[in-house]
């Protein structure tokens, strides 16, 4: 017997690209909202830390399906981070600036986190800081899949969104 609320229908790119910008923006405005009542209470640097914290543990539990690749497949992990990323080419616009045995870089073009902090006022100095505490998730996930993370977040007067940079990471004992 089947179960009425298993739907087997296939889901149109563009509503699926719906649905995830709708759970983008829950996520983004949980992390404003959790850094505002911090802020509030421990002050700008404290609630940074303990948000930061908080999406670097995110990141942590993610990087063990990359750990195959570490501490150098970066081609490897460049092919399994992008593939992984559902709607990725929509949401995110990745641009691949160099995958090589140095280094992956990585450009994001667009954030769904980003935009939805826009779509709520979120703008300057406050949006960089959600960006940074957004960021750390993936010093996370790349130093645990064994890699050195050396990227960078949006900052004002930029392009764009954040800025993947995995270096090699040290070698297995």
């Amino acid at each position: 017997m089947t179960d009425p609320a298993v739907s087997d229908r296939t889901v149109p790119a563009t509503e699926m690209q719906h649905l995830l910008r709708r759970s983008f923006a829950m996520r983004a405005a949980f992390y404003a909202e959790t850094f505002d009542v911090l802020k509030a209470e421990f002050g700008r640097e404290k609630a940074m830390q303990l948000c930061m914290a908080m999406t670097r543990r995110m990141g942590e539990k993610m990087g063990g399906a990359y750990a195959a690749h570490g501490p150098a497949d970066l081609a490897g992990l460049k092919d399994a981070f992008l593939c992984g990323i559902i709607e990725g080419e929509a949401l995110f616009s990745p641009e691949v600036i160099r995958c090589d045995h140095d280094a992956l870089e990585i450009n994001f073009h667009r954030c769904p986190l980003k935009e939805a902090w826009e779509d709520q006022g979120r703008a300057g100095a406050e949006l960089e800081d959600l960006c940074v505490i957004a960021g750390a998730i993936d010093g996370g996930l790349f130093e645990t899949a064994g890699f050195t993370f050396a990227g960078d977040t949006w900052r004002q007067g930029q392009q764009g969104c954040c800025r993947l940079k995995v270096l090699p990471g040290p070698a297995k004992a």
